[in-house]
């Protein structure tokens, strides 16, 4: 594993996470990163998991594709965990 350097990717859904929860002081965001991907976590309070998963996971899906849209510009791939 090399130093992480999540080129803002950590700050992107740390920001849309945020916007989209009750609390936002309880997001939180880790970063693992490999040369060749991102390993993202993000943390919600327990009732704010619905809010950032979705009807049918559609949120969740749609944060995963601007993730995996962003991380391509850096040549990586990228994985996104939501933990409450």
């Amino acid at each position: 594993m090399s130093e992480p350097n999540d080129h803002g990717l950590r700050e992107l859904v740390q920001y849309i996470a945020e916007a989209l929860v009750d609390d936002p002081n309880n997001v939180k965001v880790s970063c693992v990163e490999s040369d060749t991907s991102v390993i993202l976590e993000l943390y919600v309070a327990k009732e704010d998991v619905g809010k950032v998963i979705g009807k049918g996971g559609q949120t969740a899906k749609a944060l995963r594709k601007i993730l995996s849209a962003a991380a391509t510009k850096h040549k990586k791939k990228s994985l996104l965990q939501i933990i409450e």
